[in-house]
């Protein structure tokens, strides 16, 4: 069994280890590939058939109008806006655009900011190239519905990385970008305590804060923005108050709360506050931050980073399929960044999180096995909820600074 694994192991790495693809233009040309078939696909060649664009591209015509960010306009789309009043400003350029170029360049800077994200981490090209390709179809997943958790899950990584080098500025900026666009930004924080300069980073919060808070008004009014904060606070909590009636729902309304919460309550089918599964969940996320010995460990913080990005989505009721981009680049972070030779168990919960996590909603999985088993009962989640424990474990138990210096780079290849 041992030598089978190992030897499979190896012809895996030799595989992805050729000319073709461990070349990052690959990735970067195969992502491009995937933004232009997920625009022609889905939005057709007028670009008027992703529904989650049009409502992106009007927030910005509604802040120029000065009309609610969060109200239903069922005359030019259904659904409605989640995001912060700040997100007007980010989808500007792209609402100028004509409507397909604006959506295909859109899917085109998603995409590219995760790839800078991930090119940024300072890990050996083979465990790079191994987390591209590991999220290559959850990339996919989410430029099919033209989502903004690509960005979120770049801002996290992104936040770590800029404090591991010292950029407490950039830091701040990316926390304070995805909080107040999506909330899930907020994560970010849980990298506080990897700093010397926490006094500096919280002047750059504030900083920060302010600026994106007060950036809408440039082109609207500061009565207004302040109404849209107001309004954008009730939204998400009559969108929390939803997503949890809709949890135990196993017959339809099941695309919403993919979560541990939603897994639980659609299993059981019992009636509970989700507070009995939350506070669990925040004290073994917090848990490891005890072992203060162990901090400065690059594979330790690492550890923080996967972990915070699996809780954004096994956590939420407002977790959807394609927020999973997330989640499953927390799990590829957990594999690469231990600075041990990850066993077998390992590679078996690290490929049940892909045919399950990632790819079980997809067209490969039999659809009747979908509509009877994993979406009724959000099954999507157990696998990344299993990863997440054993880390958690990990983290809790295993000495990190053992294996790599603090100092040192991760240089695990896949």
């Amino acid at each position: 069994m041992t030598f089978s694994l190992a030897k499979a192991r190896k012809s895996v790495a030799d595989f992805f280890a050729l000319p073709f693809f461990s070349d990052y233009c690959t990735i970067a040309g195969l992502w491009a590939i995937l933004a232009i078939i997920a625009a022609i696909t889905k939005g057709g060649f007028d670009g008027s058939k992703m529904n989650n664009f049009l409502i992106y591209r009007q927030v910005f015509w509604h802040l120029i109008d000065f009309k609610s960010l969060y109200a239903y306009y069922p005359d030019e789309y259904y659904d409605h806006n989640l995001y912060g009043p700040l997100f007007s400003i980010v989808i500007a350029p792209f609402a100028l655009m004509p409507k397909f170029i604006g959506l295909l360049t859109w899917l085109l800077a998603l995409g590219a900011t995760l790839y800078a994200a991930i090119m940024k981490m300072p890990l050996a090209k083979g465990a790079k190239i191994f987390i591209f390709w590991y999220v290559s179809n959850e990339v996919l997943s989410a430029m099919i519905m033209g989502q903004f958790n690509i960005v979120i899950a770049a801002t996290v990584v992104g936040a770590y990385i800029a404090l591991n080098k010292g950029r407490t500025g950039w830091a701040a900026f990316l926390i304070m970008f995805g909080t107040m666009t999506k909330l899930y930004g907020i994560l970010g924080l849980a990298f506080f305590f990897f700093t010397d300069k926490k006094i500096k980073l919280c002047s750059w919060l504030i900083a920060w804060g302010a600026i994106f808070f007060a950036l809408p008004m440039l082109l609207s009014s500061p009565e207004y923005v302040i109404g849209q904060y107001a309004e954008w606070f009730h939204t998400i909590v009559d969108k929390n108050e939803l997503n949890v009636a809709v949890g135990f729902n196993t017959q339809a309304n099941y695309y919403q709360n993919i979560s541990v919460l939603g897994m639980t309550h659609r299993i059981t089918q019992l009636e509970f506050s989700d507070l009995y599964i939350l506070a669990p969940a925040a004290l073994l996320f917090l848990l490891p931050y005890c072992r203060t010995s162990q901090w400065a460990a690059t594979g330790f913080q690492w550890g923080i980073v996967a972990s915070a990005l699996m809780c954004i989505i096994l956590f939420s009721t407002g977790s959807e399929s394609s927020g999973y981009i997330i989640a499953i680049l927390g799990v590829a972070i957990w594999y690469v960044t231990a600075p041990w030779k990850r066993s077998g168990w390992d590679v078996a919960l690290l490929i049940f999180a892909l045919i399950l996590g990632s790819f079980g909603t997809s067209d490969l999985i039999p659809r009747f096995i979908q509509k009877s088993l994993i979406r009724p009962y959000s099954l999507k989640a157990l696998p990344v909820f299993l990863v997440w424990l054993k880390l958690i474990y990990e983290l809790c138990t295993r000495n990190y600074k053992l294996h790599k210096d603090a100092e040192t780079p991760i240089t695990t290849t896949c």
